[in-house]
């Protein structure tokens, strides 16, 4: 056995491993979302609506694109929208933002949703249409032609802000 190898784990003793996994991941979610909130709140007024305004902007096809990953209510969408926004703030995106989209995206005929009993309550679930998969295909060949001729602006924006080198 390597010295970077962990020993085995009896499996009488998988809960306890388990439980300490679960423990240490919402260790690091929370220290992330507190690393977040610090940089948001170091932003001047100015910065913080222009981020606010980018995040408007991918709004809808995020939506869409979480959507074309697993069938979803709009309460899971919110949560999901909610846990990995770059500035987490302390309110969940409100359901007068969310549900537009959703109905906007399914009146155009990218998504559909269906309406299940949830317990005692009716819950209605998302799931991508074909024309909402031929949209997402779209935009990642547009994508993809921009990336090799090097020609889209909004690929390298997107590039140098999501880089995971260290710049400073």
């Amino acid at each position: 056995m390597g010295d970077k190898e962990a020993p085995f784990k009896d499996s009488s003793d998988n809960s306890s491993f388990k439980k300490d996994l679960e423990d240490n991941e919402l260790e690091k979610v929370k220290a992330e979302v507190q690393e977040r909130k610090r940089i948001f709140e170091e932003m001047s007024k100015y910065e913080q609506k222009l981020i606010k305004g980018l995040m408007r902007g991918f709004g809808n096809t995020m939506i869409l694109w979480l959507i074309s990953k697993e069938r979803q209510h709009g309460y899971e969408i919110m949560t999901r929208l909610h846990e990995s926004a770059p500035i987490n703030e302390d309110k969940m995106p409100s359901a007068s933002k969310i549900y537009p989209v959703l109905h906007d995206l399914e009146k155009h005929g990218l998504i559909k949703g269906s309406w299940e009993h949830q317990g005692k309550r009716k819950v209605k679930y998302y799931e991508i249409t074909e024309e909402g998969e031929k949209t997402l295909s779209r935009f990642r060949e547009l994508a993809k032609l921009a990336r090799e001729n090097h020609s889209s602006l909004w690929v390298d924006f997107v590039k140098d802000m999501i880089s995971t080198e260290n710049k400073e």
